[in-house]
């Protein structure tokens, strides 16, 4: 008796002129913040937190009628913070959102930011390095909330929502603290577009509000959990690829600086990572002549840059 062959279908990721006019990608980003320029950043803290006293995010942030009051100016921001990592994405009272707004204003301009344009290529700082796309890469080590790139990426999961856990030490922790809650709420219509969870390998873009980087990228990279197989490294690519891909289609990104990707909490060894990374964007850059002008791979501890230092100096081209 002949059975029925099942087949797996795999969940196609929504294209990017699915979504764009409905996050408004292409317009500037301008805050209507209504207030003071000079407003100190600890009184914008406080008025947010009374103002998010009533969200329903507050009590399960330990946020309580008054507390901001009896608490230092540190504790405070840091439980604004914890507010709105855990809260749902949806609007929020306008006045809230002009306090944050406000406050995410002048917390930017106190940053030092960073110019992805003037930093040194691979070249400059590795002039022996066999690496072919040394002249249009750069290795930064920093913060990727202070690179004035036209995007970065973010190593999302697949909900694409940003990391609900406070204060937790993740990349896409950061860009959606720095970014604001706006961040959010687009990558929630994104998904609600799209009905699935972002596959493996995939990317969506967003505008990076009060980031320096006009765009951020969010990516869903593979798991590891033992060994690093063939799939692993095909679905890493895919990534890096997926990223490229995509900020050409917009098309007036010119900088993009890369993250990590996988190599945190989903345990992608550095080094293999860094040859992927590697490889993976020089071929892409000779598919692509003139489609980019600089690609940034970004580190922050000292172990992740120890990577990619010992990708670039193996004596033979990254694999």
């Amino acid at each position: 008796m002949l059975t029925a062959r099942r087949t797996t279908v795999r969940p196609t990721s929504l294209p990017l002129a699915a979504y764009r006019a409905a996050i408004t990608l292409d317009e500037p980003f301008r805050s209507d913040a209504g207030h003071d320029a000079d407003a100190r950043s600890a009184d914008l803290v406080r008025e947010a937190l009374g103002l998010l006293a009533d969200d329903p995010a507050a009590a399960g942030a330990g946020l309580r009628p008054g507390a901001a009051d009896r608490i230092d100016d540190a504790t405070a921001r840091r439980l604004l913070r914890a507010v709105l990592t855990v809260r749902e994405p949806g609007p929020l009272h306008t006045q809230a959102a002009r306090a944050l707004d406000a406050l995410l204003a002048v917390e930017r301009l106190a940053r030092d930011i960073t110019d992805a344009a003037a930093l040194p290529t691979v070249r400059d700082t590795l002039p022996h390095t066999t690496y072919r796309a040394a002249d249009r890469t750069v290795l930064w080590q920093g913060d990727i909330t202070t690179l004035g790139a036209d995007a970065v990426v973010n190593a999302a999961n697949s909900a694409l929502l940003g990391c609900f856990a406070p204060m937790h030490p993740c990349i896409d922790n950061a860009l959606h603290a720095a970014a604001g809650p706006r961040l959010r709420a687009d990558c929630h219509t994104i998904m609600s577009l799209q009905g699935h969870p972002e596959p493996t390998g995939t990317a969506k873009i967003t505008r990076g509000y009060h980031l320096p980087a006009r765009h951020v990228l969010h990516t869903v990279g593979p798991i590891v959990d033992g060994p690093v197989l063939p799939e692993h490294e095909e679905a890493l690519a895919a990534s890096y690829r997926a990223c490229l891909d995509l900020a050409a289609d917009v098309g007036d990104i010119r900088s993009l600086a890369f993250c990590g990707i996988s190599t945190g909490v989903f345990g992608y060894p550095k080094v293999p990572a860094a040859r992927t990374a590697l490889s993976t964007v020089a071929e892409w850059l000779d598919l692509h002549p003139g489609l980019l002008d600089r690609v940034i791979f970004n580190v922050y501890a000292d172990d992740d840059r120890a990577a990619y230092l010992q990708a670039l100096t193996e004596g033979t081209q990254p694999r």
